[in-house]
C-alpha cells in the first residue's frame, strides 16, 4: 500500500530470513516455518465499526470475510504436525492483496 514501505520492507525482511535460520538451525533439530496472516477478526479489528469490518472482509478474495482465529490455529496444528515442512513462508489471507 501507498506509504508502507518501512512495513513492506519489515516483512520482507522476515521472508527473507525464514530459509537461511532454517538453514541454521537443522543441525539442532528445529524447523522453522513463517505464517504470514491476511486480516482475522481480533480483539484490534473487533474495535472497528462494523460497516469497516465488512468493507474489509469483502477486500478478501474467497472467502469474503476475516479470518477466524481458530483458522490460524489450525494452519499452525497442521505445520507443526507434518516435519517435512520446514524453512517455508505460508500466507493465510484468502488470496488477498491490499490495494495502493
Amino acid at each position: 500500500q501507498v506509504g508502507q514501505a518501512a512495513y513492506s520492507a519489515s516483512k520482507g525482511g522476515i521472508v527473507g530470513m525464514t530459509l537461511p535460520i532454517a538453514r541454521d538451525l537443522a543441525p539442532l533439530g528445529i524447523r522453522v516455518v513463517t505464517i504470514a496472516p491476511g486480516l482475522f477478526s481480533t480483539p484490534l479489528l473487533a474495535g472497528l465499526p462494523e460497516k469497516v469490518r465488512r468493507f474489509l472482509g469483502q477486500q478478501v478474495p474467497f472467502p469474503s470475510r476475516l479470518g477466524d482465529p481458530s483458522e490460524f490455529a489450525h494452519l499452525v496444528q497442521a505445520l507443526a504436525e507434518n516435519p517435512m515442512i520446514n524453512g517455508e513462508v505460508v500466507r493465510l489471507d484468502g488470496a488477498l492483496r491490499m490495494q495502493p
